[in-house]
């Protein structure tokens, strides 16, 4: 028999406002902003952890929580956390891309498309980014 996946989930103030974090025994896994749109922690819940359970639970992500307060407090430029990234291949493509970008650099969809060698998926950058579920880990 299965075990169920239980899924870690702290709410905490950053500068940049409430963000949540959760977190599974991988990694990091989902990072909500403040005022996020679009299907939020439910939307990937669905897709990403149908069967899973969300327990609060800070313990267990103050290493994340720890350094997300360092960068949005101007005190850290890279982070050094696990990571549980549950993204189809090409997203994790971009998302590996758009992670070894500088500290304060911005590339165009159309530049990490090119880099990925499929000029013509500038579309498909673009909606693997607003598809990123751990934003300011992986930047968007």
């Amino acid at each position: 028999m299965l075990s169920m996946e239980t899924l870690s989930s702290s709410r905490f103030e950053t500068p940049i406002g409430p963000l949540r974090v959760v977190s599974s025994d991988k990694g990091l896994a989902y990072l909500e902003l403040p005022h996020q749109n679009g299907r939020g922690l439910a939307g990937w819940m669905k897709t990403h952890a149908p069967e899973a359970k969300l327990l609060d639970r800070r313990a267990s992500n103050d290493a994340v929580i720890d350094q997300i307060l360092e960068y949005t407090e101007g005190r850290r430029r890279a982070f050094e956390i696990d990571l549980d990234l549950r993204a189809t291949p090409f997203q994790r493509a971009v998302y590996e891309h758009v992670v070894k970008i500088g500290y304060g650099r911005t590339l165009a969809y159309a530049d990490i498309a090119e880099a990925l060698g499929q000029p013509k998926a500038v579309r498909a950058v673009g909606a693997a980014n607003g598809a990123n579920p751990i934003p300011i880990v992986i930047p968007c």
